[in-house]
């Protein structure tokens, strides 16, 4: 053991002698460190209530401090606390207000800078909080408001659940006592109605017995109800001149726009003609269920056609039909080949007109009222005397069916219509056929005269419609398609201007006479048979197989 130590010695001196030197140098350099951070900082003393940490963790530069010390590295131990506190003093130079050293060091303790630190976020937290807090407050404000408006509505919600409880109450003690109502009201509107049919057909009544023309053996009947009897024959009417100065009925209306106004179930058949009152908005219709219809027509879109009168009397379809001049009577074609004169006040027959051989298309008045001209599929047309009842005149030109017959406003002139493709004017005085009018490559189905002026319209069997000139029948003025499809029949506006075509093809077409332009209205199911104008010109009315009968304007 001896031999060992004494071997050792020096080295172990040596290395005590080193390590109290190393102590003794330590001593000196905490000694000046304290008296260094003396003079920068004059630490007040803690106050008695101020709490005492009793642990703090290392911090990195303690670490640092310390290792370097144990292993004697004094020289890199300064360096390493000269650029620590001397960057620690650059960061901290806005928050904290240090007066260097002088030797140009400044060394501050870890506790004044970590209280300087936790300040600062003190500070930005303090300053967040007062935020938070206004926020808070403005959204309690908010919320009270709400909770207010939210309590007002349910109240007001209330009141009006209470209210509406209580008018649905109303609303059905007020439809039990409707109800109750209801039978009276039915029982007085079905008086009304009639009343209103009645002073209709009172007015037509009237009209029939104002008419000085007619002759008053007609109105004889027997008591059996049968056709009437006269004691003697009576004398044939003398035809009379023409009466230019017979004025026109109506202010026609020059163009515009026309629009369905209303739809009426006239028949369950097809009806194949109608025929517009002379003085009031009344229509007759004809059907193939062998009957005649009067309807009262429209005025707005919210009424609805009523039936006024219904006749029944021809053994087979009806054609045509046309309204005397006074309007108080109503003649009837018929497939039965037989032509009846109906009081349309009464719904009875007056007169029956037997003389054409084959079914009857058409009937048309003279402007007197005394003479009767009708057209049949015998290829003729006869001229009936009403006083005398019965047949002055029977016109053969045509080689093939009859389709239409109409006398010329104001004159002795008549115009008809044959599937032979021609038209013709009969002066019916001398009974003679004046003029013929070529043109047409199919068969012509209807013609019809304009207002005094000589403007005629004919249509045929492929859709063509020519406008003549009765003055000048060498060739038409003008030539319109409204094809494939045939047309009916057409009439004029109490203008002239305007030409209604009812077409097989469903629709019902206006054309300009000026223009030629065509224009379509459409509501049938199925084809239009007949058409005609108001006495204003601002309706226009149609019949169709499909049973109904249209009114635009």
């Amino acid at each position: 053991m001896s031999v060992k130590t004494e071997a050792r010695g020096p080295a172990f001196e040596q290395e005590a002698i080193s390590e109290r030197d190393f102590s003794v140098k330590d001593e000196n350099f905490r000694e000046t460190k304290r008296k260094a951070a003396g003079s920068a900082f004059q630490i007040k003393p803690a106050s008695s209530k101020q709490e005492i940490v009793l642990t703090t963790p290392e911090a990195v530069d303690d670490f640092l401090r310390n290792f370097l010390w144990r292993v004697g590295m004094s020289r890199t131990l300064d360096r390493f606390e000269t650029e620590w506190y001397t960057s620690a003093l650059h960061r901290l130079a806005k928050n904290l207000l240090v007066a260097p050293a002088a030797g140009g060091f400044c060394y501050i303790p870890d506790a004044v800078t970590h209280r300087r630190l936790l300040e600062a976020e003190l500070k930005t937290v303090k300053e967040e909080t007062a935020e938070l807090r206004k926020e808070v407050l403005a959204a309690g404000a908010s919320l009270r408001k709400m909770q207010k408006e939210r309590d007002y509505h349910r109240l007001q919600f209330q009141r009006v659940f209470v209210s509406k409880h209580k008018l649905m109450e109303d609303v059905k003690t007020l439809k039990i006592h409707m109800k109750s109502y209801e039978p009276v009201l039915k029982k007085m509107d079905d008086k009304y109605q009639s009343a209103l049919r009645n002073k209709i057909l009172l007015t037509l009544d009237e009209d029939r017995i104002k008419n000085r023309y007619w002759h008053p053996t007609l109105h004889r009947r027997d008591k059996r109800g049968g056709r009437a009897k006269t004691a003697k024959t009576p004398a044939d009417t003398e035809c009379p001149a023409t009466d230019a100065n017979q004025e026109q009925v109506g202010v026609p209306k020059t163009g515009g726009f026309f629009g369905r106004l209303r739809s009426i179930t006239a028949h369950k058949f097809p009806v194949n003609g109608i025929s517009l009152h002379p003085k009031h908005l009344i229509l007759a219709s004809v059907s193939d269920d062998c009957s005649w219809s009067l309807w009262r027509l429209p005025t707005s879109p919210r009424k609805e056609g009523e039936l006024l009168q219904t006749g029944h009397g021809h053994l087979e379809w009806l054609s045509s039909c046309s309204f005397h001049p006074d309007g108080s009577k109503l003649a009837t074609t018929s497939g039965d080949a037989t032509v009846k004169l109906w009081d349309v006040a009464l719904g009875n027959s007056l007169l029956t007109l037997s003389g054409h051989t084959h079914p009857v298309w058409g009937c048309s008045f003279r402007f007197c009222g005394n003479f009767l001209a009708s057209c049949s599929t015998d290829r003729t047309a006869k001229l009936w005397d009403l006083n005398s009842q019965r047949c002055r005149l029977t016109m053969r030109h045509h080689t093939c069916t009859v389709n239409s017959v109409s006398f010329v406003p104001s004159s002795n002139t008549l115009l008809t219509c044959s599937a032979d493709r021609t038209l013709a004017l009969w002066d019916v005085r001398m009974g003679t056929c004046t003029t013929i009018f070529q043109g047409h490559q199919y068969p012509c189905n209807h013609a019809a005269l304009g207002p005094p002026g000589g403007l005629m319209a004919s249509c045929d069997t492929h859709g063509f419609i020519y406008l003549w000139d009765i003055r000048k029948p060498e060739t038409a003025l003008k030539t319109v398609d409204t094809g494939p499809a045939g047309a009916s029949q057409v009439a004029f506006n109490p203008s002239g201007e305007m030409l209604a075509v009812a077409s097989k093809d469903c629709l019902v077409r206006l054309v300009d006479v000026e223009t030629c332009s065509v224009s379509t209205l459409s509501g049938h199911k199925e084809s239009v048979q007949s058409v005609t104008f108001d006495h204003k010109g601002e309706k226009v009315m149609s019949s169709g197989s499909d049973g109904l009968i249209n009114m635009w304007m």
